[in-house]
């Protein structure tokens, strides 16, 4: 395994937490591969899956549209081979103006230098 492979799954992920900061979902879908599959937190205690970009897509103008101050902070970050685990702290503002937060965890799998896979969790 090569440096340049674990700095390029890492690059990729900030640039993809970058895009979900910006709520660019476009900017996010280019960075996932076609068949991309995405594991949500909720529901508890499995989640949900959504597979290829299709689904994924609508996965995130859905959330966007629910959570529009979502903003993800990275608190750890680092990658072995084709993968890469981010640590991260989601805040939120709710439709009542009350600030609300959790952390988590997600495990990416990049491969070709696009996001094939995003397995979330999340604390309590």
């Amino acid at each position: 395994m090569k440096m340049a492979q674990i700095e390029t799954a890492i690059r990729v992920v900030f640039e993809f937490n970058e895009a979900f900061n910006r709520h660019d979902v476009a900017g996010m879908m280019q960075l996932m591969s076609d068949d991309c599959i995405f594991e949500n937190t909720s529901p508890a205690p499995d989640g949900t899956t959504y597979s290829g970009k299709e689904a994924v897509t609508q996965f995130w103008h859905t959330f966007f549209a629910q959570s529009p101050q979502a903003h993800i902070e990275i608190e750890e970050i680092f990658g072995f081979k084709t993968h890469c685990v981010m640590r991260w702290r989601y805040n939120w503002v709710d439709a009542a103006g009350q600030q609300g937060h959790v952390r988590g965890v997600d495990v990416f799998h990049v491969k070709n230098g696009l996001i094939s896979e995003k397995l979330s969790y999340v604390k309590g």
